[in-house]
């Protein structure tokens, strides 16, 4: 019995570990998750690398009523995560117009295009966005010179253009195409909480992170500001690089990119066929912006044509044909469709040409989800269809009187 205890106790001691390895076997265990990370984060700095912003050079300060301005004949370099090196050059009015501001030419039909990042060609070498590639699209069916003088910028979205609205009035154009996103309906201005300001860019890690809580904690519940800051902390890993690195690896397959960006909250109450009070609000304002826009256009008697682009998953579900309970991807164009037209605006719904479009998401950037070169090439090509097709008379009837001169009449 006695030896038994004795070689019992023995083996004991035999199975403990040593105190070292108590220390060794964790820091092990870190130094192989610190690896992996450090791994990951250099594999998708290298795949997705990202340059200083190009705000802070090209552009002045933004004001929350009239939206960015560009510096006038400056020009900046910018490369974010998922887009080649691309360059911003504006004019000496300050427009990313690819021509310079002033007179037309004689003979010269022109459109003048407003709206936010989508029309300026944020991420998109400049010949390469549907501003360039509309005009040349528009001439060959119709025949005649048609130019189009682009005042998009990033942050004009409508509450700012109706306040600068008179810039689209005095380039003189024959027609103003409005290009409106969903992000556009949905912007609530100012949101201090979610941008940094211009000057900030500069700051330190720390010092970002600090006043990031500043803004989280004033004026709300402790409650609410833990979910804000949670919300800023999700945001800035999901614009990282090993967060963009997951996300291309998650959003390869389209069901699970759709049921993931419907989870997203508030800001996909615009798909919902039942809008919230706050969505019913944001109407209410995209209605008080339209009015004062569309005011300054009959003024003036230059038609305007308002056009809903989609998102990415919006163009997604459209091409699947089928969506969740409760959620339409048309709702909004509806929407915007009754606002524009009572207004004596004329809208176009491109939303059905993405029906016939096989995986229209991948004419977008995954994450960014601003269109890529292959979604501004379909953009330019559906719009100049739309255009002279029953939709501005001008147009229509020069692209008739080119079938009729086909046809030998």
């Amino acid at each position: 019995m006695i030896k038994s205890q004795i070689s019992n106790s023995k083996s004991a001691r035999q199975d403990e570990l040593p105190h070292r390895d108590w220390v060794l076997l964790p820091l092990l265990s870190l130094l192989t998750i610190a690896l992996i990370v450090g791994c990951t984060e250099l594999i998708a700095r290298r795949m997705f690398s990202e340059s200083k912003p190009f705000i802070p050079s090209c552009l002045g300060p933004n004001d929350d009523s009239i939206g960015a301005w560009a510096i006038p004949n400056s020009t900046c370099s910018d490369k974010k995560r998922e887009s080649e090196w691309v360059e911003y050059k504006f004019n000496s009015c300050g427009h990313r117009a690819g021509m310079e501001c002033g007179p037309k030419p004689p003979g010269t039909y022109r459109i003048v295009m407003a709206g936010s990042s989508y029309a300026m060609g944020h991420l998109m070498q400049q010949e390469k966005t549907f501003a360039a590639l509309l005009p040349v699209d528009l001439s060959r069916r119709t025949g005649r010179n048609i130019e189009l003088y682009n005042e998009g910028m990033v942050t004009v979205h409508p509450h700012a253009l109706a306040m600068r609205f008179n810039e689209v009035i005095e380039a003189k154009p024959d027609m103003i195409l409005w290009i409106v996103t969903p992000f556009d309906v949905g912007i609530e201005l100012p949101n201090h909480a979610r941008w940094i300001p211009p000057d900030t860019e500069k700051l330190g890690f720390l010092a970002k992170a600090k006043y990031r809580m500043k803004v989280a904690l004033a004026g709300k519940s402790t409650h609410d500001a833990l979910l804000d800051l949670w919300g800023q902390g999700v945001h800035q890993f999901s614009i990282s690089a090993p967060g963009t690195l997951l996300q291309h690896l998650l959003y390869a397959n389209r069901n699970q990119y759709v049921k993931s960006y419907l989870m997203g909250g508030d800001e996909t109450g615009f798909l919902h066929t039942q809008l919230s009070a706050q969505w019913q609000s944001r109407l209410e304002n995209f209605d008080s912006d339209t009015m004062k826009i569309m005011g300054q256009a009959n003024a003036a008697k230059v038609p305007l044509v308002a056009v809903l682009v989609p998102n990415r998953a919006q163009a997604s579900m459209i091409a699947m044909g089928e969506w969740p309970q409760g959620i339409d991807p048309y709702k909004l164009s509806d929407e915007l469709r009754n606002i524009v037209t009572r207004h004596g605006g004329i809208f176009i719904d491109v939303l059905p040409s993405y029906r016939s479009i096989p995986d229209p998401e991948q004419l977008y950037f995954v994450v960014d989800s601003h269109p890529n070169a292959k979604g501004h090439a379909v953009i330019s090509g559906i719009l100049a269809r739309e255009l002279t097709s029953h939709t501005v008379p001008a147009l229509r009837i020069a692209a008739q009187q080119q079938v009729e001169t086909a046809a030998g009449r």
